[in-house]
């Protein structure tokens, strides 16, 4: 689709602080995926020949939502891992299925477009050896938004020590007795994915997909606790040479914060600044376990966060400083992380979490507002991810990612006219309410169907897949995690 103007009964173009830009009887003139104007679409639809209109005037027109920490499809609990602290709950992800990395790309991105995110920062969390495969899956997952239209900021986890707990490996295999030890320690080898080869993975996909128009690579550093000094410092080396952002899981959990103070006798955070890793190049996934001091070194560095409160209330690591943090003028995104509340990838139900969750008793408090929790799914979250200054807001020069939501099912069968669009835009929109979703200018999702990609049938091939009889790899991986869980349950009891 070369141009076209899509418009809607209200037009949400961007939010400024507290304000919302808002026009009524609005549209987007857009031509080859970029936003040539916004305005009032009668005035429009006059001047511009667009070779479609989409939207008939009686939608919620808003820039695209951004996933902004991705990780799978299949949610672990539908491949038998519960809800557990997360320390434990690693082990039992040990355990999974393997899932065609395609279709489980596909399953969750069926589920992100459906409630309107446009772009996703695709985080691949296990990663490991040998590198061939991992180059594969890599390339699975980009084929799949590829195949659907969806715009990615993808990358791997890079880690080269501590695979299962917060310890070094031989350590603690040394602990454990003698036949599970040289198992866990053959486990350990099979799974090693040695650093240069990382990094040259890095590097050819960069090469790779740097000019395409709706991927970028970046880079994801692993939590502390998987990355040694030496690997630190390769980091703000790459993220300079390179000119990409990177987003780092940190101090997600307690047990993390305690870590951090073992290991560098101070906090995650001011051991990162160390390292010079702390600038607006750097997002920090959770965040939950920060400090007063550490969120102020964050906000002089222009350091992004991004807020996963479902992930985070599921496995029980606590709830993030959102308050603090926007106070300090700390720019926040949202990520749904491996699955939300619902054990789905509804962007609106994680926003709904994220506005209530954080809303602390008393009068004077400042608790999250509408139009931050809105922007926090839009424009913050666009700058977690290299498309930070092309997406986000509907403004000329940007590129037309939109989302058209029916108004008449968001207000059925009443809303007060004093009740604001953004208001009822969160408390009321559901993933049913979303009616078309364009990227770059296309329609990829218009009157509830995919356009590029057969959704029944991928769920029908995902599903038989799963039904095949356990692999003998697979059944190796769930014996050695029902084994070591209790010496990792043990090393957690002991660890304050």
């Amino acid at each position: 689709m070369a141009s076209s103007l899509i418009r809607g009964k209200y037009l949400i173009s961007a939010v400024l602080d507290d304000q919302v830009e808002i026009i009524e009887d609005g549209a987007v003139f857009q031509r080859d995926g970029k936003i040539i104007e916004v305005g009032d679409y009668d005035e429009l639809s006059q001047r511009f020949r667009p070779d479609a209109v989409v939207g008939d005037g009686t939608h919620v027109v808003v820039p695209g939502f951004v996933n902004a920490h991705h990780h799978v499809g299949v949610t672990p609990l539908q491949l038998g891992c519960p809800d557990v602290p997360l320390e434990l709950w690693i082990p039992h992800r040990l355990a999974a299925r393997s899932v065609d990395p395609y279709l489980d790309t596909l399953y969750s991105a069926f589920e992100m477009i459906e409630s309107g995110v446009t772009t996703v920062q695709h985080i691949n969390s296990l990663f490991f050896g040998p590198v061939e495969q991992c180059a594969q899956a890599a390339e699975d997952v980009l084929r799949a938004y590829r195949d659907i239209g969806m715009r990615v900021s993808y990358s791997f986890m890079m880690h080269d020590q501590n695979h299962l707990v917060y310890e070094a490996d031989d350590q603690f295999v040394a602990k454990l007795p003698l036949e599970l030890g040289r198992r866990m320690q053959e486990f350990f080898t099979a799974l090693e994915l040695p650093m240069a080869d990382q990094l040259r993975l890095f590097e050819e996909l960069h090469k790779k997909y740097n000019q395409d128009p709706l991927t970028r690579i970046q880079l994801a550093p692993g939590n502390l606790h998987w990355s040694s000094d030496e690997l630190l410092e390769v980091f703000s080396g790459l993220s300079e040479e390179y000119d990409v952002p990177m987003h780092m899981h940190l101090v997600e959990t307690p047990y993390q914060k305690e870590y951090a103070r073992r290991r560098t006798g101070t906090t995650a955070v001011q051991y990162l600044q160390r390292y010079k890793l702390l600038s607006d190049m750097m997002t920090l996934g959770h965040g939950v376990w920060l400090t007063d001091d550490d969120i102020d070194i964050l906000a002089d560095n222009h350091v992004h966060v991004c807020h996963c409160p479902s992930s985070n209330l599921r496995l029980r690591s606590g709830i993030a400083p959102l308050n603090r943090l926007a106070k300090r003028g700390i720019g926040v995104g949202i990520g749904i992380d491996e699955a939300g509340i619902n054990d789905d990838r509804d962007m609106l139900q994680e926003m709904r979490l994220a506005l209530n969750l954080h809303r602390v008793p008393g009068m004077e408090n400042a608790v999250p507002s509408h139009q931050q929790v809105f922007r926090m799914a839009t424009e913050d979250g666009a700058k977690t991810t290299p498309f930070g200054s092309q997406i986000g807001t509907l403004k000329p020069g940007k590129a037309a990612d939109i989302t058209l939501f029916r108004w008449g099912q968001i207000a059925e069968p009443y809303i007060d006219p004093d009740i604001s669009i953004i208001h009822a835009m969160l408390h009321r929109a559901k993933s049913s309410d979303v009616d078309t979703v364009v990227v770059a200018g296309e329609p990829i999702y218009h009157h509830g169907r995919f356009t590029k990609i057969d959704k029944e049938a991928v769920i029908r091939e995902l599903s038989e897949s799963l039904q095949r009889p356990i692999t003998p790899a697979e059944d190796y991986r769930r014996k050695i995690a029902g084994d070591i869980y209790p010496h990792v349950e043990a090393f957690y009891r002991d660890y304050y």
